[in-house]
Formats: C-alpha cells, structure tokens, sequence
C-alpha cells in the first residue's frame, strides 16, 4: 500500500527529471522502494539482480571490510544513498573513504546520507553497464571520487581509474599481477579472483597489509589522530 504523502508528492518513475531534494522526498515516502537513483537530474531504477552480479557484489564488501577493518580512519559500506550534489543522488555498490577527522573529504547529510565524494566507489556492472561506465563515470570524475573500480560482468574485467589532473587514468597491473590503490596504500586486488573460482581474495589484501606502503599510511592516520 502506498505511503499517504505519495498522493501528494507522485511516485518515482524512471526517465522522471527532478532535483535532489526532491528525489530524497519522493522516495522517503515509497519505504517498499530499495534502488533507486538520480543522475544529472534523471530518475534510474534498478534491475533485478542477477547471481552474475550477486557473487563479486558480496566479494567486493568482503575486500573493502578486510582493509578497513586493519586500517584506522576508514569506512566503507555497500549500496548508501550519496547525495553528490544539486542534481544527482547514487546507490554505488561498495565505497571506501577517509573519515573527516582524518583528512577524508566525504561527509554525512542530517538525515544520515553519504555527502560528497568517497575517495572510492566500487560499481558491479551488468546491465547498468552503459550508465556505470557513461553517466556516472562523468559524475565520479567531475565531483572529485578520486579511484573507481568497475567490475565488468561480461567481459569478464576489472577497470580500476585514478583521478589524475581531474581527469580519469585507468591503472595497470604491477609486476605481480595485482592493481594496487594509491588512495589507499596497501588496499591491494587480484583482478582474477571474482571469477577464477580458485583465488582467494584474501592473499592479495594480506600481503598488501603487511606491505611498508600500508605501514606508512597507517602511521600517518596515527599522526592526524592520537585516538587512532
């Protein structure tokens, strides 16, 4: 049964154009509505989700929370409304940022949504392929989301990009085959493992947290605060 306000204030229907404020508004009131999504003013629903996506989707928060959990000042979290400014609202699938008290440049509304850019997003592309990799690529870069790693369905691909002069640079592998954050030192992946089925991707974290890059990192979040 619909929300009594929806009488006044319309359901969201994809292609509708809107400003945030207004979007938060329309879908505090549908509370059966779980994805939705505003970009550049226009109204995205999502599609159901298939196991393809479902399986790297848990791997990538299991990534996140192996890093976070070892690395003070960090927090990240899967499918959180970002408010990213006038005219765009996003679901990722899976962030990481820097808390404020430790330099990060992400906050939170009043209302408890993400504000601003996560120093990085993660998206688990499939059928919203087009748009991760077209309208929402544009958003990360011009609002400053300083990595984004898209995790290809088919193909069978992770693109990790690195803002560089406001501008993104898709990163290669190192030597050893794995991709290695800058934003995050010791934040380290095996593109392979989402889909090799014998790859752990634990092995790729734990040597990058062991590293002297993460040792490094976390003595400078130290630094920026004693309670660390």
């Amino acid at each position: 049964m619909a929300h009594p306000s929806m009488a006044k204030l319309g359901a969201l229907r994809e292609g509708d154009r809107m400003d945030a404020d207004e979007f938060l508004r329309r879908w505090e009131a549908m509370p059966e509505l779980k994805h939705a999504e505003l970009i550049d003013g226009v109204v995205f629903m999502a599609s159901p989700v298939l196991m393809s996506h479902g399986d790297p989707h848990a791997d990538v928060v299991y990534w996140l929370k192996l890093y976070v959990d070892a690395t003070p000042g960090c927090h990240c979290g899967l499918e959180v409304t970002w408010k990213m400014g006038g005219q765009d609202v996003t679901q990722p699938d899976g962030f990481l940022r820097l808390l404020p008290e430790f330099g990060g440049q992400s906050g939170e509304t009043e209302k408890g949504y993400g504000k601003g850019a996560p120093e990085l997003i993660v998206e688990v592309t499939g059928s919203s392929t087009s748009r991760d990799l077209g309208k929402k690529l544009e958003l990360y870069e011009s609002i400053g989301v300083r990595e984004y790693v898209t995790v290809l369905v088919r193909p069978e691909k992770v693109i990790w990009r690195r803002l560089v002069r406001g501008r993104y640079r898709e990163m290669q592998v190192a030597s050893d085959g794995l991709l290695k954050s800058v934003a995050f030192p010791g934040l380290w992946l095996d593109p392979t493992v989402f889909w090799g089925g014998k790859r752990s991707i634990r092995t790729a974290v734990e040597a990058g947290l062991t590293s002297s890059e993460h040792a490094g990192f976390v003595k400078k979040l130290r630094g920026k605060n004693s309670s660390a």
